[in-house]
């Protein structure tokens, strides 16, 4: 029902309000700023690298030459769309949607789900801990991620509670047919793994949702524009009760989904669709797999990923030698010497063998290289925050002669 969640929206008379807009530190004010707190965090977030990046990173399909294609941060854009639509007819905040919808993603590693897994798998072993986009967004936005400040020095993003909240709790599948946020205001450092918490506010619930449908109705669109499902598209019809003297495309399933959970949710029931309506969600996501995300042409490139990822760690993991390592870097710039310059300049950033005062640095020192765990932290953010392009190009610089 519309405005149904008005009383429960992220403003100041929400008793969550104190938590929700609460930073690390104090962030610089201005007398003549406009911007409420979540509007600051969005053009924050916006004017960031990590978000640049996000239009070289892949969605689902790696590489396209069609340039309507999706990628990641068309992606964004999508739930940005879907989520203000929904949190706009349900009453919510949506300042805080938006600054969440465009950050949710920020923690992406090239060549999308792939690559997260690859990285994943070298986390696991060498540090002990999965490597999962939602906890790396976090730590993005906390740690890695500088924007110049009024005195020209550099520093952390330093965004309010509830957008970083929203970043981490956005992952986990949306099965149950409620969804409804959690009460307690926790550190964000105690998740462990994906899902572990519901997100704090409505809103970021709100994200969450619009997260699914976003993707589910896209995959698909893309795929039948780049005809990996010539041989299905009978199966499809018949899943979605569709006409094929109809247009199908993307607006066509998030219509349907979006209205469908707008008239279904309400504060005592939680944001929920109708059970045809879940049923056929789960249903499209269970097609998306089977056809689209497992396909041969899909699967194919995954080798290609693990040798490009793995080679770039490789490299630069041999250059630890404790008190030697930043030594061992410089040296590698004969042999590669974009890939050396890239992740000196990076740990320039986060470590305190730089002269942070020149560099105008006010960030947290967050490594310390001389330490083989955290260089391999450092290895693997790096890495993270790399296009697909980049990544390509420093594998191919490494095989050159």
């Amino acid at each position: 029902m519309e405005n149904s969640f008005k009383d429960y929206a992220m403003t100041k008379n929400n008793p969550k309000w104190e938590n929700a807009i609460s930073r690390i530190s104090p962030l610089e004010t201005r007398d003549t700023d406009l911007r409420s707190n979540f509007d600051r965090d969005y053009t924050r977030i916006i004017h960031s690298n990590a978000y640049r990046r996000l239009k070289h990173k892949t969605q689902v399909f790696f590489s396209p030459e069609n340039d309507h294609i999706c990628t990641r941060i068309e992606h964004v854009t999508h739930v940005n769309s879907i989520s203000y639509t929904i949190a706009n007819y349900l009453g919510l905040n949506t300042e805080l949607t938006r600054a969440i919808s465009v950050a949710h993603d920020l923690g992406h590693s090239p060549f999308g789900h792939a690559g997260e897994k690859i990285l994943s798998e070298i986390s696991n072993r060498d540090l002990g801990v999965s490597f999962w986009h939602e906890k790396n967004g976090l730590e993005f936005v906390d740690f890695i991620e500088l924007l110049n400040g009024h005195d020209g020095y550099k520093k952390n993003l330093n965004l309010c509670y509830g957008v970083r909240d929203g970043i981490i709790s956005h992952c986990g599948e949306i099965n149950e047919n409620s969804l409804r946020p959690r009460d307690e205001y926790i550190d964000l450092k105690d998740y462990s793994y994906p899902n572990q918490y519901a997100p704090y506010t409505w809103e970021a619930c709100v994200v969450k949702i619009a997260d699914k449908i976003s993707y589910i109705g896209r995959d698909i669109e893309d795929a039948i524009t780049l005809r990996i499902l010539d041989n299905h598209l009978q199966e499809l019809y018949d899943l979605l009760n569709y006409n094929s003297s109809e247009t199908l495309n993307n607006s066509t399933i998030i219509n349907y989904l979006v209205c469908d959970l707008c008239e279904n949710s309400s504060p005592y029931n939680g944001l929920s669709f109708s059970k045809n309506a879940l049923d056929l969600m789960n249903k499209i996501k269970d097609f998306n797999y089977k056809h689209i995300y497992f396909c041969r042409r899909t699967k194919t490139s995954i080798k290609y990923f693990k040798l490009v990822i793995n080679e770039i760690y490789d490299i630069l993991k041999e250059c630890f030698d404790k008190e030697n390592t930043i030594n061992n870097i410089i040296s590698l710039k004969k042999y590669y010497p974009k890939l050396a310059d890239g992740f000196y300049y990076f740990l320039e950033n986060y470590c305190d063998f730089s002269n942070r005062e020149e560099l105008k640095l006010k960030n947290k020192i967050i490594f310390d290289i001389s330490d083989e765990y955290d260089f391999s932290r450092a290895i693997i953010s790096y890495i993270s925050g790399m296009t697909d392009n980049f990544a390509m190009e420093m594998y191919n610089e490494i095989i050159r002669f």
